[in-house]
């Protein structure tokens, strides 16, 4: 009998759309109507692509735009500004099976992958360029996905073709053990190697050009390998320094230090691959002008050359709704829906003053007086650019129009009123206002229509960019003892953001290594994972609640720890236009966060284990 593909779980082409020449987003949104065998599927290159569409749309992430902004409010970067998300900042510590991916959608996701592989082969309707690159994406997308899975779980089974069930009650067969943890992350490598070259153009069978971004490509091939290497080599050798109890025997959770080095030396060819020009012409984004705004652009421009693979979303198609969620009260186009991802002032600090050095922002002389700054935005002058392209400041603009940030009026006496609270707040307890005296403004869209629930954001949520490639490569030639290299691919990063003093190779430390990712690439999905692979979580979220002292001392410190979300309040000095800062941490957050040794890796559910008893238990649970 032949099998039925219900063509409603998938996405079609647009509508009038027959042909595999629309390479980007537009395969990603015509609703379907029909029901088709798999032969007429596999039959039409038009109807394959709709299969592989749905592939590409269920793709796992742990932050993404369109899975709501509560993905990016945790680990003290931000304070969650929803009277029903508080929680976050309210727990000491998280449950072990958090962070993880349903375990029987994920195998069902893989069973997929794997039928499409095995069609793709089988079909003698499609030319062979084009089987080639249909291929080649089936194993991009499967070797992602298992990397996102050994992310939080470690080893798991490794299944490679469909495994069936016969239905005469001996299972068996379909009960594979977990692989080793390196197994895993070989294989992401081993596939991105192998596929790197195959994704090319059905009619003249040569490589992709970089214009294509929503779609696998050899620079997405290498950015994943090169990152997935990075990974298994920090595991490796930080497990080893500062987690040895996170493990298992049969390697299932860790890796031997041995392989650390073999995993950075991969992780430092795939970068340089790219940013050799292997894979195509990538640079960092630069259009002149203000380097902050800049910096903002190169999330919403979908043309940059900086943007290797992303998720797309389209405008009378797939939106999200992050802008609706998170932009500004006062300039919010349906006056409701707004202010719920507040960067916090942990966060805002670690961004350096033009002089390469860190510093907390100067709130105080040393007499401990406050300082009287004639402007709002005086107080963050001289930093980083990244800073006010990543948070939307006191006194920043947002669709023409300046956010309107005040904590009330401070008087010459020290204390403080509610007179002339901003209708951005901060104001302790209010929702959909800030809390800690900013807004985020990476991703936030100033189309109009775009933070409306109707109409939505098309902002693209970029899974690779080339800022990262260089930073990749700097951490890996670190790591190999390459400090030249290092300073060189950092220093390009930090030059974008006005840091126009070169770092010399001495100055290139493990701090600068992690400093840098956090900064450059604050609300993209990667701080978590990159506290979990450095062996740090435990270390910077240990459960102490952050005082001020802690909050100034130690910036730049890849230990200082960070448990609570702080503010950076503005008063408006005794009724003048000037202002004056406190820092403040929001009256809400009483919890503490709290990473133990068992969070490094989620928690296999008791019924995966009793349905399959080769699946062994993770460690510290």
């Amino acid at each position: 009998m032949k099998k039925i593909f219900s063509i409603t779980t998938v996405l079609l082409l647009c509508i009038g759309v027959w042909s595999c020449k629309k390479d980007d987003s537009e395969f990603l949104n015509v609703q379907p109507t029909a029901f088709l065998t798999t032969d007429q599927v596999f039959s039409d290159p038009s109807l394959a692509l709709s299969v592989l569409a749905d592939l590409y749309n269920r793709q796992a992430d742990f932050s993404s735009l369109d899975n709501g902004w509560a993905s990016f409010a945790d680990f003290s970067e931000s304070f969650p500004s929803e009277n029903g998300s508080t929680y976050i900042v309210q727990r000491t510590g998280w449950p072990f099976d958090t962070w993880g991916l349903n375990w029987y959608d994920s195998y069902t996701y893989i069973r997929e992958i794997n039928l499409f592989l095995a069609r793709d082969s089988a079909s003698t309707a499609f030319g062979e360029n084009l089987k080639k690159r249909f291929y080649a994406e089936g194993r991009f997308l499967r070797a992602a996905f298992y990397f996102e899975m050994v992310k939080r779980y470690g080893g798991v089974p490794l299944v490679t073709s469909t495994l069936d069930y016969d239905y005469k009650g001996d299972v068996s067969s379909l009960q594979l053990p977990r692989a080793k943890e390196s197994d895993i992350y070989d294989f992401v490598i081993s596939e991105c190697e192998a596929i790197k070259n195959d994704f090319v153009d059905e009619t003249s069978g040569i490589l992709l050009p970089t214009s294509v971004k929503s779609r696998a490509t050899k620079g997405a091939a290498l950015a994943m390998e090169a990152r997935a290497a990075l990974y298994a080599g920090s595991i490796a050798k930080y497990g080893a320094l500062r987690t040895p109890a996170v493990s298992l025997p049969g390697g299932e959770v860790g890796i031997d230090a041995s392989k650390a080095t073999g995993y950075y030396t991969i992780a430092l060819r795939a970068a340089e691959e790219i940013i050799s020009g292997q894979a195509g012409a990538y640079s960092l984004y630069n259009i002149g002008g203000n380097l902050s705004d800049n910096f903002a652009a190169l999330f919403l421009d979908k043309t940059s050359p900086e943007t290797i693979y992303m998720e797309d979303f389209k405008v009378g198609g797939r939106t999200h709704a992050f802008t609706t969620n998170d932009q500004p009260y006062s300039l919010s186009e349906e006056g409701g829906d707004a202010g719920r991802l507040d960067p916090s002032l942990n966060l805002a600090e670690q961004y350096e003053k033009l002089d390469n050095t860190y510093a907390p922002f100067a709130t105080t002389d040393a007499s401990g007086k406050r300082i009287v700054y004639d402007n709002q935005l005086d107080i963050f002058d001289g930093r980083d650019a990244r800073l006010a392209g990543t948070i939307l400041l006191p006194g920043g603009t947002f669709k023409g129009g300046t956010v309107d940030i005040s904590a009330g009026t401070y008087l010459p006496d020290g204390t403080t009123n509610s007179t002339g609270v901003g209708k951005d707040g901060p104001v302790n307890g209010l929702e959909f206002r800030t809390q800690t005296g900013f807004y985020i403004r990476k991703y936030l869209d100033p189309t109009v229509g775009a933070g409306k629930r109707g109409t939505g954001s098309a902002v693209a949520f970029i899974r690779y960019r080339y800022a990262e490639v260089l930073l990749n490569a700097a951490e890996a030639a670190f790591e190999l003892g390459q400090p030249d290299k290092a300073a060189m691919y950092m220093n390009q990063v930090r030059a974008r953001a006005g840091l126009t003093i070169p770092l010399t190779p001495a100055q290139i430390t493990f701090d600068r290594i992690v400093h840098e990712r956090r900064v450059e690439l604050a609300f993209e999905g990667h701080y978590f994972y990159d506290m979990k692979r450095w062996r740090l979580a435990h270390i910077v979220w240990n459960g102490t609640p952050t005082t001020l002292s802690d909050l100034k001392s130690n910036i730049g410190s890849a230990t200082q720890h960070s448990t609570q979300p702080w503010g950076l309040w503005p008063y408006r000095y005794n009724g003048t236009s000037q202002w004056v800062y406190i820092e403040t941490k929001p009256s809400l957050v009483t919890g503490s966060n709290r990473f133990q040794f068992g969070n490094y890796y989620t928690a296999i559910g008791s019924d995966v284990i009793g349905a399959n008893p080769k699946i062994v238990r993770q460690p510290n649970q």
